[in-house]
């Protein structure tokens, strides 16, 4: 048998996002930040075309990015409902990553390889702030998928979309395990 990290594998297998509403204040600074973005970028990445790149958002840019959610909201007709659920996960926010697809041209890699890699980022960025003790969710929501958005927001390129929001905090309360999926339902099993 190959040698194990046991602590590794226990983590993986109890590990718990928290819920962006229970995040508050403080956020891991730049110097707590810099080890948990390292770690994401060791992400699988085929062809190593690095597909995805991070804005880190804090400060008063939350607020201006609530703002335009909105002024998007409003434009796109969404309810207020919708708007307010939107603005809300930048409004409580003391930190967030956006995880920048940001796919290149290449004749081996597929971009939806590149779109596996941006996600694979995201979870693994997630998890480097778990394991750093911070709590954290990952997040998207309609807002992230709208073009004006992502270009007057975050001054992304027409090609470029929003894989993830990961909102890094303090955790005021661990949530409940939850349910989880049935391993014999979801899995088979090809020997021959």
């Amino acid at each position: 048998m190959p040698p194990r990290n046991d602590a590794a594998l226990d983590f993986l297998l109890t590990r718990r996002s928290r819920p962006a509403k229970t995040l508050t204040a403080p956020a891991p600074d730049k110097t707590a930040l810099v080890p948990i973005l390292t770690a994401a970028a060791r992400s699988p990445d085929h062809g190593k075309l690095e597909p995805w790149r991070f804005v880190v958002i804090e400060g008063t840019a939350l607020a201006r990015l609530a703002g335009l959610v909105r002024e998007r909201g409003a434009a796109l007709g969404k309810t207020g409902e919708e708007i307010e659920k939107a603005q809300a996960q930048f409004l409580n926010s003391p930190l967030c990553v956006a995880v920048i697809e940001s796919p290149k041209v290449s004749p081996k890699i597929p971009e939806i390889e590149q779109t596996y890699s941006a996600g694979a980022v995201c979870l693994a960025l997630l998890n480097a702030a778990l394991a750093a003790g911070w709590g954290a969710n990952w997040l998207s929501g309609w807002a992230s998928h709208d073009a004006n958005f992502r270009k007057e927001g975050l001054n992304l390129a027409e090609h470029e979309r929003i894989a993830g929001l990961i909102h890094i905090g303090t955790e005021t309360s661990a949530p409940p395990e939850r349910p989880r999926p049935d391993l014999e339902a979801i899995t088979t099993w090809i020997s021959d």
